[in-house]
């Protein structure tokens, strides 16, 4: 199992998008074991996004994850990196296949409302910036084995 962060970002927020987008990740079989509601201070901003650090963009990203709450979510599965980077599409709302969530959500080139890591040493790193201890979540759910196959002895 892979556990990944994120991100919906403000304009997802404001414009009322969490729970559309959310369940497109339980409908896939994902499992949310982390959530929390937050406005991310110009400090964590600036540290999250320290590779883009003296872009062109960089401000003006800091500028806009500080602007409002986002929703932080911790999202486990097999492949889940993989699986929710596929599923937010194109980083371009305007080039975002449909079907995904930024190419039905998005047409903005800026306001791209949704951010995930993008390999596990980023999702890591990611995650333990917006979760502390004990508030990314281990449990069963019942239904696990209606989404993966594990007849062979490993789940797939």
């Amino acid at each position: 199992m892979e556990t990944t962060l994120i991100i919906l970002k403000p304009d997802a927020v404001q414009r009322g998008l969490m729970g559309r987008i959310i369940t497109r990740f339980e409908d896939k079989g994902l499992q949310i074991v982390g959530a929390k509601l937050m406005q991310i201070s110009p400090e964590l901003a600036a540290t999250h996004y320290k590779d883009h650090n003296g872009k062109p963009f960089y401000n003006g990203l800091v500028g806009f994850m500080t602007s409002s709450p986002v929703l932080v979510m911790a999202v486990r599965g097999i492949g889940a990196i993989t699986i929710c980077r596929g599923m937010m599409g194109a980083t371009f709302g305007s080039k975002a296949a449909a079907g995904t969530i930024r190419g039905d959500f998005g047409v903005s080139n800026s306001f791209n409302l949704i951010h995930g890591s993008d390999s596990p040493e980023a999702a890591a790193r990611e995650l333990s910036l917006f979760f502390k201890a004990g508030e990314v979540l281990d449990f069963a759910r019942a239904g696990e084995r209606w989404i993966y196959d594990s007849s062979s002895g490993k789940a797939e």
